[in-house]
């Protein structure tokens, strides 16, 4: 097969050179992986329909998603069958590995952010198909800042230190997302127009599966163009980390990447069949950039320079990583002098972490400074944004 267009140029074709090993897929491979380009979250699905007929069905999730679903006399079947399943932990969940991979995580604080919206986002609007739902229902376009601070501040939630044990914060924020994705679904296939053949079903099984790459493989390889050093047990921790997050999320267990190797050859396959940008790319890249240009407005000359800089800065980093043409589409803007900067920068830290590792205390210093950073983001973030972390409104939107 050919090699996809995003493993062509940029930090992905370095990737592909350096991973150790052949990533591409074949022939069959590509054809079992569009067969989940038509299935969806039976699961998922049942439980919104009940929402749609039972004026409770919100509320009983709710307190199941707190208290287990044996806390609930008499449970709607939909509901039964949903929280038995995600209650009945995989056996080849590590509970050990995921917290470590938590920990590493929370280690890069506030740079981690930077991957998941110039490289996870960005990179995700080249998948044209997976964009209609986005734009059909208007909440990235229009809201673009809101739905990015949401998207860091669920993403933060879930890779928090202890986030993913049954009941605590970060696994009720993967099942409210799963739950949002359905009432997304079923608002998509209510519509008269859409078209099943070119844009597969909505909210699909591949389009779950490459927004877990997104946050797990392309964030590790981000952070790592940035300066981020991990070990090798800590890579694969927090691959390990996500698997069980996409399981939570209704991610069909044969997508579920089993370490690197497999992470890698699934973003392949994936660039590959889904990686086909359109007009709706180009408009959801322009909103995610305005975004970026928020943080002057209201601040005069200094705001103006802040913009500017703003936008730069993570066009730069989104070009580094996914390469000249597909930045080009795109049309994100070409500085040269602020992608020189980005790879100082991370020089700079690469050597800094090379300090961390070789100095005892320094990584556990790390985490707790990564820790408290993320927090007081999240706490300015709350301040200024109404964030609603059962997203109620965006269940009642699609619905």
């Amino acid at each position: 097969m050919d090699e996809p267009e995003l493993f062509r140029q940029g930090g992905f074709r370095l990737a592909a050179r350096f991973s150790g090993g052949d990533i591409r897929g074949d022939e069959q491979q590509v054809r079992r992986l569009r067969e989940f380009a038509q299935a969806e979250d039976p699961a998922a699905d049942a439980v919104v329909a009940m929402m749609r007929e039972n004026p409770a069905g919100r509320e009983l999730f709710e307190r199941a998603l707190k208290d287990g679903i044996d806390s609930i006399e008499e449970p709607p079947d939909e509901l039964r069958r949903f929280f038995l399943a995600v209650e009945a932990t995989p056996f080849w969940v590590d509970r050990a590995s995921v917290e470590r991979g938590a920990r590493a995580i929370v280690r890069t604080g506030l740079l981690g952010l930077f991957p998941l919206g110039d490289m996870a986002l960005m990179g995700g609007y080249l998948a044209s198909r997976a964009t209609k739902s986005l734009v059909g229902t208007g909440a990235i376009e229009h809201k673009a800042t809101k739905r990015l601070v949401e998207t860091a501040t669920w993403w933060i939630e879930v890779t928090n230190p202890g986030a993913l044990r049954l009941g605590a914060e970060g696994y009720a924020a993967a099942l409210r997302v799963r739950i949002v994705h359905a009432h997304v679904r079923a608002a998509m296939n209510r519509r008269p127009d859409w078209d099943y053949d070119r844009w597969d079903r909505p909210v699909n099984q591949v389009q779950t599966t490459g927004t877990l790459l997104l946050f797990s493989l392309v964030f590790v390889f981000g952070t790592q163009l940035l300066g981020i050093r991990y070990t090798a047990r800590e890579r694969a921790d927090i691959l390990h980390l996500w698997r069980y997050a996409g399981w939570l999320m209704g991610v069909d267990e044969e997508l579920l990447p089993a370490g690197e190797r497999d992470a890698w050859r699934l973003l392949w396959l994936l660039a590959a069949t889904e990686f086909i940008p359109d007009e709706d790319s180009k408009r959801l890249a322009r909103a995610l950039l305005k975004s970026h240009e928020e943080i002057g407005h209201g601040r005069g000359v200094l705001g103006k320079v802040l913009s500017h800089v703003s936008v730069r800065v993570h066009s730069s980093i989104s070009r580094l990583v996914l390469g000249k043409a597909n930045a080009d589409f795109l049309e994100l803007p070409d500085d040269r002098v602020a992608q020189g900067a980005i790879v100082a920068a991370a020089g700079a830290i690469f050597a800094a972490e090379t300090v961390r590792r070789t100095v005892p205390g320094l990584t556990a210093l790390q985490e707790r400074i990564g820790l408290a950073e993320r927090r007081a983001y999240v706490a300015h973030l709350a301040k200024l944004f109404e964030i609603d972390a059962t997203y109620a409104q965006h269940m009642r939107s699609a619905a």
